[in-house]
């Protein structure tokens, strides 16, 4: 049986993405073939910089035989982009190389019905501009599924779901909403269902520390407490609200599969402080499984062949089945 491809999009041309994909297939077998979108100039100079020696066999995108392809070489769909040094500083300069290779990908997987995506690393400040608040919402966006996604840190032992993600604290408070809260129990719990044919134990965190507040009509009163009443009365395994300096503790974390917080460090960062590495970013609610490794650009390390690759080869072995 032919398995469906991987795409791929690099994403920001100036981080440590292709090294990590350099790693990724030096010591892994992928049995879906893996489709990778970039600058096949950038990927050369990296790759002999870096001391890699891969074939490479360019495909045109308009005539792509899928069943044909395996991974004896990168296959790679080339996206022009001129640079001077392939290890540069973030800048606005890679922002239409990034976007042609979104446009690309994203029809691709449209015309052929594929549902397995990962994308590397963007540069917030630059690609995105505050039009969106991350790749999940600019991916909401241009999949038409606004406010209808999900960010989900996924490791088989724990995921947390920030239920607002790179917001100002400043304005965390006022995009928490009950349906907010419904919507997304309710896409981690399909997802659960569909993936592993289980219903996801769920804790979910107030936002005031201690679930407390010296105000009346706080957001836990108002809001959490009130979403996790409604979510029980539809039979959601669900549990809370948790203060967020204890619901990590050992002993109530083993109760649980998945954390629901307020805010993306809230989550985030024990998340980090507990799996490093070994968690991958899935967007859940899209047309197709979209996936990105859990890092950023991480430009201090370019060129220095010393990241970890670690989630980008949990994220392709989720989608390598």
């Amino acid at each position: 049986m032919n398995r469906k491809p991987i795409i791929i999009v690099a994403g920001e041309p100036n981080s440590v993405f292709l090294e990590i994909f350099f790693k990724s297939i030096k010591t892994h077998n992928f049995k879906s073939p893996l489709i990778i979108v970039a600058s096949e100039k950038l990927l050369q100079q990296q790759m002999k910089k870096l001391g890699y020696t891969f074939k490479i066999n360019t495909i045109n995108k308009n005539i792509i035989q899928f069943n044909k392809l395996d991974n004896k070489q990168i296959n790679l769909i080339d996206i022009e982009y001129k640079f001077n040094n392939c290890f540069e500083k973030i800048s606005s300069k890679s922002n239409n190389y990034i976007k042609r290779s979104f446009d690309i990908a994203l029809n691709i997987i449209h015309q052929n019905n594929f549902s397995k995506f990962i994308n590397g690393p963007i540069s917030k400040k630059y690609f995105l501009k505050g039009k969106t608040l991350g790749i999940t919402e600019y991916l909401a966006t241009r999949t038409k599924k606004n406010n209808e996604v999900a960010m989900l840190i996924f490791n088989k032992n724990l995921s947390v779901c920030p239920l607002t993600t790179h917001l100002p604290l400043k304005n965390v408070h006022k995009k928490i909403t009950k349906k907010k809260i419904y919507s997304q129990v309710a896409l981690i719990t399909n997802f659960y269902k569909k993936e592993f044919n289980k219903k996801p134990k769920i804790a979910i965190t107030g936002l005031n520390p201690h679930c407390e507040s010296n105000f009346q009509n706080s957001e836990e009163t108002k809001i959490i407490i009130p979403a996790i009443k409604k979510l029980k009365s539809k039979n959601h395994n669900v549990n809370g609200p948790f203060p967020a300096d204890t619901i990590f503790t050992k002993s109530l974390l083993k109760n649980y599969d998945v954390i629901i917080g307020m805010y993306h460090d809230q989550v985030l960062t024990p998340m980090k402080a507990l799996y490093n590495f070994d968690a991958i970013n899935i967007t859940l609610g899209l047309p197709f499984t979209r996936i990105s490794p859990d890092h950023g650009p991480n430009t201090s390390m370019l060129g220095k062949n010393l990241s970890d690759p670690k989630s980008l080869i949990e994220a392709l072995k989720f989608l390598d089945k």
